[in-house]
């Protein structure tokens, strides 16, 4: 069929976009694709959110995950044979022991980065540099969490063993830059503000655990803080779970409708108690590079959107609309609940984190309307918010 979209020049204010080379049913997957690099977050690895350490797919099986989310190792999940975790295929690393869903993403991974991040037998050890690293970026950066400095020690690692390391730089240097000005609004919405402080100590434990001659721009304070910002504002959130592959299975089950009865209030259930106890914090989370979602542009009004519906770091577009042949392909950087919210909310979001003003459809439908603060809204729409969560968690 050839590829559904492509990425193109729009203008040096918009940068690229990606757009329709023919047309697409609603429905339809547009692309997969699969990260240049990505990384699990590392407060959620440390909390046990078990994924595999090269293409984040969820490791405990759905009832393990339960039980663990739900802190009550008694649950028993109906239809145990709807998991689709397959533990015989786990491998570990034989150095670090990190570990990883196959034999393919442990070779992936080693031939790609891993070499240079092993940390071998020094695994446990706080004195090691890429562990002091990894300890001052948690201590910087709370969940929930939305970016990690490890995905950018891989971009690092990448080069390092890449014979061809030009091929790789210029990779990275597609995902768009920003201007210095802007580059320090990111790193003051992803570190705070001690943020200067906090850059240049994150450059030096940087620099004392990766540094490379071949890449010695992105060591510098302006290299490094252009690479801090490259990695904020297009990094995509990766979310997978072993629990809701489980549901989605568990939903295409053909019951008689007494069982399905049962089992859906089991499941609705099982997530509002797994909410009392972990909150929001369902998924295991990271956070990856991707060439052609990246080209994506925002609209408040998306055409498309991104999933992880096969339980690791491969991304699907999907056509939310029909879309014509030439038509630009928008997804929204906005959650659902966020989406509601007045122009003047979403316009103060997106400013703070992508560093842009949207220019949507419907916000030039909603440009005359009165700048409401979000506090005033939050009173007049705190009736949704449950259903709307509902819809959150099984978006996976």
């Amino acid at each position: 069929a050839g590829a559904a979209a492509e990425a193109r020049f729009i203008s040096s204010a918009k940068g690229k976009g990606l757009f329709a080379t023919r047309s697409i049913c609603k429905g339809e997957t547009v692309f997969v694709e699969k990260p240049v690099v990505s990384c699990q977050f590392l407060w959620n690895a440390l909390y046990n959110y078990r994924a595999c350490d090269h293409c984040l797919r969820a490791l405990e099986t759905a009832e393990e995950n339960a039980q663990r989310l739900l802190g009550k190792s008694s649950l028993v999940l109906p239809h145990p044979e709807q998991c689709s975790i397959r533990k015989d295929l786990h491998q570990q690393c034989p150095r670090c022991q990190v570990t990883y869903c196959s034999a393919e993403c442990r070779q992936a991974a080693l031939e790609q980065y891993h070499q240079v991040l092993c940390l071998g037998p020094s695994r446990d050890d706080p004195t090691h540099p890429l562990n002091k690293l990894q300890e001052a970026w948690r201590n910087m950066h709370y969940p929930p969490e939305t970016s990690s400095i490890m995905l950018m020690a891989r971009m690092v690692a990448t080069v390092k063993q890449a014979k061809n390391k030009d091929w790789w730089i210029k990779a990275f240097s597609q995902f768009c830059s920003k201007t210095a000005n802007e580059e320090e609004e990111v790193a003051h919405k992803l570190l705070g503000d001690k943020f200067k402080g906090q850059l240049e100590l994150l450059r030096l434990l940087f620099t004392e655990a990766l540094y490379d001659e071949h890449l010695s721009r992105w060591f510098t304070p302006e290299g490094f803080r252009s690479l801090f910002a490259l990695v904020g504002t297009n990094g995509q959130g990766i979310g997978t779970s072993s629990l809701s592959q489980w549901v989605h299975a568990c939903d295409a089950l053909d019951l008689p409708m007494l069982q399905r009865e049962e089992l859906d209030a089991f499941i609705d259930q099982l997530y509002k108690d797994i909410e009392k106890e972990s909150g929001e914090f369902l998924n295991c989370e990271g956070s990856g590079l991707y060439v052609l979602q990246s080209s994506c542009n925002h609209s408040c009004i998306p055409n498309a959107e991104t999933s992880f519906p096969d339980n690791n770091f491969l991304l699907h577009l999907t056509a939310l609309e029909d879309i014509e042949a030439g038509e630009e392909i928008c997804i929204s950087y906005l959650d659902c609940c966020q989406r509601e919210r007045s122009r003047h909310s979403r316009n103060k979001i997106l400013r703070e984190n992508y560093l842009f003003t949207c220019s949507c459809p419907k916000c030039l439908a909603q440009a005359d309307d009165p700048d409401v603060t979000s506090d005033e809204e939050e009173e007049a729409e705190g009736e949704t918010d449950d259903a709307e969560l509902e819809d959150e968690m099984t978006d996976v």
